[in-house]
């Protein structure tokens, strides 16, 4: 729908963002380090995995099953699959929207509650993906989940915020933050209620999405208002 390119926000708690560009570097670093698996087993290994999930009830790892080419705990890969990505651009595209959005989100939770925050959101979006799919044989990876509760946090805090986007990755638009990332939720919502012979899973993006406008009113730092009414200029 839009690509992320820039946003005018400056950070007023932190000095820099030093959680979000750490996760940035994992993700990357864990891509390349992928890239070449052949072995698609061991990176099953570290997906989500909605049968096996649900039917080791969060335990320990079966060695029977499918996708386990290592024996990790299920319980373990609501935290490992957030971090595995399919190609370049389920990489690039997951990233960008943290590069722009996450800072934010940090600077109003701070850098200890901001880890936590993207954590629990990717957890939530995966076990709402469980619960909803009717395809529990196929891994779930990608930190598209995590990234839709900040997309959500940071909409509750900056609506105002005048932001470029490129449309349809394109056409460079000026916006406001209520517009380009309010239609984005909505459309996750749609594409999730729509039956759809797609591989996004759209319900983790909903899942994620409802996970962090709950958390950004607990977790947020004492003072940071929500809804800031102070639009920013680009």
């Amino acid at each position: 729908m839009f690509f992320p390119v820039h946003d005018y926000n400056p950070l007023k708690s932190i000095p820099f963002q030093y959680v979000t560009v750490a996760l940035i570097a994992i993700n990357v670093v864990v891509f390349f380090m992928t890239i070449g698996a052949v072995d698609m087993s061991m990176v099953g290994s570290f997906a989500v995995v909605p049968g096996e999930l649900t039917s080791e009830g969060l335990g320990s790892a079966n060695p029977a099953d499918r996708f386990d080419g290592f024996p990790l705990p299920e319980r373990w890969t609501l935290i490992t699959y957030m971090f595995l990505h399919g190609d370049i651009l389920h990489l690039v595209g997951n990233m960008a929207f943290l590069w722009v959005f996450g800072d934010n989100v940090e600077d109003a939770l701070g850098h200890v509650r901001f880890l936590i925050f993207y954590l629990l959101c990717g957890v939530l979006a995966a076990l709402t993906h469980t619960f909803v799919t009717n395809n529990p044989d196929v891994p779930l990876i990608g930190a598209s989940g995590a990234v839709s509760g900040v997309v959500a946090a940071y909409l509750m805090l900056h609506p105002r915020v005048r932001m470029w986007v490129l449309v349809a990755r394109v056409i460079p638009l000026r916006i406001t933050a209520a517009w380009a990332l309010g239609a984005w939720i909505a459309m996750q919502f749609v594409n999730a209620l729509l039956p759809t012979q797609t591989a996004v899973a759209f319900w983790a993006h909903v899942g994620g999405v409802i996970a962090g406008a709950i958390l950004v009113l607990i977790m947020r730092r004492p003072g940071v208002k929500l809804f800031d009414q102070t639009p920013s200029q680009i």
